[in-house]
């Protein structure tokens, strides 16, 4: 049997919904819905969503910290790396003490301690080789 499936919505562990989603929406745009207090919907024109959901004994992730298990994260092609890292600074994000991108890309911490990454074009490019069952 097949079955066919899209992705439509990436959901955020966080101690304050609301507060996460307003950070996110400053940056990206959109808007916010919500049925409760521990559950926000950042909804825009791209396909996929933004959910942040209340979780009482959230822990911001350790980064660069390689012991620590490693979790999802966000990445955003931005236009302008300069001008992107500083709006989002000046919206209440830290950059990352750690940067393995270079010129390519930064690491920063969101509000709740989430790291995410925003990049250039270059770096946000599809890798060109196609992988099938036989690549490792």
């Amino acid at each position: 049997m097949t079955v066919t499936a899209r992705l439509f919505a990436i959901t955020v562990d966080c101690p304050d919904p609301a507060q996460l989603a307003r950070f996110y929406q400053a940056f990206l745009g959109g808007e916010l819905r919500s049925a409760s207090r521990d559950f926000v919907v950042l909804t825009s024109d791209d396909a996929v969503r933004l959910d942040f959901q209340r979780v009482a004994n959230h822990q911001p992730p350790p980064w660069p910290d390689s012991s620590a298990p490693r979790r999802l994260h966000l990445d955003f092609c931005v236009e302008n790396l300069a001008q992107a890292e500083q709006h989002l600074l000046d919206l209440g994000a830290t950059l990352a003490p750690h940067q393995p991108g270079g010129r390519r890309f930064r690491v920063l911490i969101d509000p709740a301690g989430h790291p995410f990454c925003i990049a250039t074009a270059a770096a946000a490019e599809v890798p060109g080789r196609t992988l099938d069952s036989s690549t490792p």
